[in-house]
């Protein structure tokens, strides 16, 4: 009988707990009533949770009864807090809308730890580039925005060429940061070059851009290690419709683009996008030194074209996971500048396939990226070879046509008394990337876990027209990563330890830790973080061979008719320390500010010519000549590994909030480096004597910038004023500094406003200019908008081998339909 009795107890007690769970359901929109796709809503203290389906809706069932605080997050969105009362056996209703993120703290982003999270929880400092400014931003140049980021350094090199840098040391062949376009690599895969205007994805299908700064390689892998940009773009369930938009302005720019995006059914949706942008470059030619005498490029073309396409496929297997297919393709013409001149690019196509997956737990991602051209050239090479064969009696047909291969070199009296040099100017390229990664996340009442692997094989393959690569070169690099949070909701404590093990073909295995600690107080959360970054030597850099040997890759080492040997190049880390806080001091006042000092070995510096104090014999045991035909090893640019190298700053930026409508946005930075003058390793012109000149940081040591946003009815407009203090500029050939005496002899080898070696020296970057947009809603589907670069025309130079920029005015007319709306 008491065994029966004991039985029942237990049936009853059963009965009696499942009476007592209840549900949560409900619809997550955003403000205009558009279903959000994927949207979180979670019970933290239950550790349950749910993603919405693709008509918004979600149910998080078998809740115990009570009342909880139920959190609805968005990537984009402000992040909401509801209470609800969770009744036995009923279903509570629970829906809500979002609206975009009015402040900086109600961000949610996405790069940082691979994961949708509040940006005041990221223990890093985070720029974001939000959907708003980007369709707020009447210019089809959208790079321009970034020079209105804390941390860093924008420079523009015409109407088209754009680029930024984080931390220093920026240079004309700058691979100093990792740019990420959803989840694939958006770099060139021979030299590690930002895609730039290469890129396959359109202005209009860009969700946000998110810019961390300092190393992210724990989970990014190599060459994250300044920072990390990285470029989300639109889910075509979040963003259905099609957009229409034509642009013009001066320098005859014009663009045209199309996206359309539409659900199928609650399993399929899909998006296209196309843009054709295209214009004239300043009227601005590089000087080309053949000796001491200067000629014009050669057949220097100043328009520039860029065309992209491109087009996703989205399933949902289920209510929570996804599969996205992509296939993007881009084709440029335009001028690009290098750490040895100006490059005329002509038709640089960038294809991408990829295919990823996204649930609740799991992540898989792989995708193949083609690099293609035939017909770009260097200009100052080809202008040096063409002046060759001119000077020495060849006719104007011929000597265009062997300029783009070939350097005439006169032996004595009479025209074919000599014998021509490969010194090729072409560019052809036809390599490709393969990469793949797989990743696993979870979390347990507060512990937070995230672990995968990554795999990446390149292709490079340049047919020797300007890499060492009989048959192609082929490198591979294998990760593995895992990242442990714990969070203390109750105290506000966070602590985040991270790891990862690259093996890479050349190099071996390196370890990659990170650890940071976070304090929630108030309105803000305080940061401690460290993390070690490294950089692998590019391609480019191990087997260049550019300008008939004037730049050689440095895989090897050299040997030096002295007897100097300089070893070839090897991994560059980074050890970052960093302190910071993000959080609201006043209801309308926020901050976002950090302190930072990195220590780097085996820096890899820019362009450095080893022969300065003595010719170079051979690469590796091979003599100079038979690697280079016809070459005397006397001017050898290469890269090298600096020795031990700190890097300090830090930055600060406050938003204040007027009104719901006006925004005041004040960004400044601070940079500096202390060189180990006692390090041999430093020496970077080899003559025994370590100078402070000899690792230019390429970079200013003050900056900031002041803005205003507005935003009411059917009016929004910013304004930006931007500061740079003037800095002198080294990269390879490239010089823009004031006049000095770099080694302490008494002579002034930099003289400003006069040539300097095979450059034109036109003295030190940086400056201020004031840049201004405005639009106007027409109807709630029309909208015009103006864009002013450097409103009020001043005369500043924002890199080398570039003209100083000029006023740019554009106009932007985009039409928004959803023609199967339901």
């Amino acid at each position: 009988m008491k065994k029966l009795f004991l039985l029942l107890t237990l049936i009853g007690s059963f009965v009696v707990n499942a009476q007592e769970t209840g549900a949560i359901s409900g619809i997550i929109t955003d403000v205009n009533g558009v279903p959000l796709s994927g949207a979180t809503v979670s019970i933290k203290i239950l550790n349950k949770g749910a993603m919405t389906d693709y008509d918004g809706r979600y149910t998080i069932d078998n809740i115990a009864t009570g009342v909880y605080d139920v959190t609805v997050s968005y990537i984009g969105y402000e992040t909401q807090t509801k209470n609800v009362i969770v009744a036995s056996d009923q279903t509570t209703g629970l829906s809500t809308s979002l609206k975009g993120s009015d402040t900086v703290l109600d961000e949610v982003i996405l790069t940082a730890n691979k994961k949708p999270q509040k940006i005041t929880d990221v223990p890093a400092t985070v720029n974001v580039i939000s959907a708003s400014e980007i369709g707020e931003f009447p210019s089809f140049n959208i790079g321009e925005l970034a020079a209105r980021q804390k941390g860093v350094d924008f420079v523009r090199g015409g109407v088209l060429g754009t680029g930024i840098n984080i931390r220093g040391f920026n240079s004309s062949f700058n691979s100093k940061n990792l740019q990420v376009t959803d989840d694939r690599l958006s770099s060139l895969i021979a030299t590690g070059l930002p895609f730039g205007s290469f890129t396959t994805i359109s202005k209009d299908d860009i969700e946000r851009v998110e810019i961390l700064l300092g190393p992210n390689g724990t989970l990014y892998g190599p060459n994250a290690h300044n920072g990390l940009v990285s470029t989300i773009t639109k889910n075509p369930r979040t963003s259905e419709g099609t957009t229409f938009a034509i642009g013009a302005g001066n320098q005859n720019v014009f663009t045209g683009r199309v996206r359309h995006a539409q659900i199928i059914d609650d399993k399929f949706a899909y998006k296209v996008h196309f843009e054709r942008a295209q214009g004239t470059e300043f009227d601005y030619t590089d000087s080309v030194y053949v000796g001491t005498k200067g000629y014009k490029e050669l057949d220097l073309d100043r328009d520039f074209t860029s065309q992209k396409y491109g087009a996703s496929l989205n399933y949902k297997p289920t209510p929570g996971s996804e599969l996205t297919a992509y296939y993007g393709h881009s084709n440029s013409s335009n001028i690009g500048v290098t750490s040895a001149g100006r490059n005329q690019i002509k038709d640089w196509r960038i294809t991408e396939a990829q295919l990823k997956f996204v649930s609740k737990n799991f992540f898989a991602n792989t995708y193949y990226t083609w690099s293609k051209t035939d017909d770009t050239y260097a200009m100052n090479q080809r202008t040096q070879n063409y002046v060759s064969f001119i000077e020495n009696g060849f006719s104007e047909e011929e000597a265009r046509e062997r300029s783009f291969n070939e350097q005439w070199f006169q032996l004595g009296e009479g025209q074919g008394n000599g014998i021509p040099l490969q010194r090729g100017a072409l560019f052809v390229d036809d390599s490709r990337r393969f990469n793949a990664e797989a990743q696993y996340n979870n979390n347990w009442n507060g512990f937070y876990l995230t672990a995968g692997a990554q795999y990446q094989k390149d292709m490079a393959d340049s047919h020797g027209t300007y890499l060492l690569d009989a048959g192609g070169i082929d490198l591979a690099q294998t990760g593995i990563y895992s990242q442990f949070e714990y969070k203390l909701e109750d105290s506000g404590w966070g602590f985040l330890f991270g790891a990862r093990l690259d093996n890479h073909d050349l190099y071996g295995s390196n370890f990659i830790p990170k650890a940071a600690i976070t304090k929630k107080i108030n309105n803000g959360t305080f940061r401690i973080t460290y993390g070690k970054g490294m950089a692998v030597p590019s391609i480019l850099n191990l087997k260049g061979n550019l300008f008939g040997g004037l730049v050689l890759g440095n895989g090897e080492g050299f040997t030096l008719q002295d007897g100097t040997k300089i070893p070839k190049l090897d991994v560059e880390n980074i050890n970052s320390y960093e302190v910071g806080y993000k959080g609201r001091l006043s209801d309308k006042l926020f901050i976002d500010t950090n302190a930072y000092y990195n220590v780097s070995d085996n820096f890899i510096s820019p362009l450095v010519n080893v022969a300065a104090s003595s010719p170079v014999t051979h690469v590796g045991d091979t003599p100079i000549g038979e690697v280079v035909p016809g070459s005397n090893g006397a001017v050898i640019l290469t890269y090298l590994n600096f020795g031990h190298v700190d890097t300090y700053g830090f930055d600060v930026g406050f938003n204040y909030y007027f009104s719901d409508s006006f925004r005041g946005v004040f960004n400044y930075s601070y940079f500096g480096r202390t060189l180990d003058l006692d390090d041999p390793a430093n020496d970077g012109n080899l003559d025994g004597v370590v100078l402070e000149s000899e690792l230019p940081i390429n970079t200013p040591n003050h900056k900031f910038s002041l803005g205003f946003h507005y935003n009411k009815g059917k009016f929004y407009g910013a304004i930006y004023g931007r500061f740079v203090e003037k800095y002198d500029f080294f990269s390879g050939i490239n010089v823009a500094a004031e006049t000095q005496d770099m080694d302490g002899d008494g002579v002034n080898e930099i003289v400003e406003n006069a040539r300097v070696g095979r450059t034109w020296n036109y003295g030190q970057l940086g400056g201020f200019t004031v840049d201004a947009n405005a639009g106007y809603n027409i109807t709630d589907d029309l909208s015009l908008g103006v864009n002013i670069t450097n409103l009020f025309n001043a005369e500043i130079r924002e890199f080398v081998a570039s003209p100083a920029i000029s006023t740019l005015v554009s106009f932007e007319l985009k039409y928004n339909i959803n023609f199967f709306k339901k």
